[in-house]
């Protein structure tokens, strides 16, 4: 007698989750290699005995770049997290 089969599950069960996985490592990667460098860059602003104003200005404009690595390190560990779980 022969089994019933789910189209869906061979399916998934075909394909490879490795460009997931490759995906996700790159992103994250990227987002860490940032973060680094936000963090370098902050040091070396303060460093540099800034007056107050331009110091606070300069840290600003690092936030939305920081906050952006961060969201990419975590949807790049995402997409590692998935295709884990899925291959």
């Amino acid at each position: 007698m022969e089994e019933a089969t789910d189209p869906v599950t061979d399916a998934l069960q075909g394909a490879s989750m490795h460009p997931m996985l490759i995906i996700g490592v790159a992103l994250t990667l990227i987002g860490l290699a940032v973060l680094i460098w936000c963090i370098i860059r902050a040091f070396g602003l303060r460093r540099m005995a800034l007056p107050e104003p331009e110091a606070r200005a300069a840290l600003a404009r690092l936030v939305p770049i920081n906050l952006a690595a961060l969201l990419l390190s975590a949807m790049g560990l995402i997409l590692v997290v998935t295709g884990i779980v899925l291959s």
